[in-house]
């Protein structure tokens, strides 16, 4: 298992925008994450106190570049940067996600990898229930 500091190693997003806490499970396919900072007033995407739904495609998002950072790590290389180009099928199951009492967990399974692009789905669960799910395309910057 990783902390948020052994995660934040892996990606660009630091401080409070690294929004995963916990790796809990691993492989070269897909990845399974924890996290609690949703609840904190100081989170980075709130606004107006609130902390919207929509913002799960964000962790989703890093779900993928915390997998493609282990997978680089993995391989001794460092992961290349990448831009999110495309959601898909988007899903989401509530208006708001910092009222949540406990942990998000996420799992993001990787679909295609084409070397200079990735496409993963996503799910993200509150206590075993669906909280949002869809599909994201990413471009990785040239070496």
């Amino acid at each position: 298992m990783r902390r948020r500091e052994d995660i934040a190693a892996l990606i660009p997003h630091q401080g409070l925008m690294c929004l995963w806490e916990e790796v809990l499970d691993w492989d070269a396919d897909s990845i399974a994450l924890r996290g609690h900072g949703h609840r904190d007033p100081a989170h980075p995407l709130r606004s107006d106190g609130r902390l919207r739904a929509v913002h799960l495609c964000e962790y989703g998002a890093q779900a993928m570049a915390v997998h493609g950072g282990l997978l680089a790590q993995a391989a001794g290389e460092a992961a290349r940067p990448g831009l999110l180009v495309a959601l898909r099928g988007v899903e989401l199951h509530l208006a708001r996600i910092d009222d949540l009492p406990g942990a998000i967990q996420a799992r993001a399974r990787k679909l295609i990898d084409a070397g200079d692009s990735w496409q993963y789905e996503f799910a993200l669960h509150h206590q075993g229930v669906l909280l949002a799910s869809g599909r994201a395309a990413v471009m990785l910057r040239p070496d």
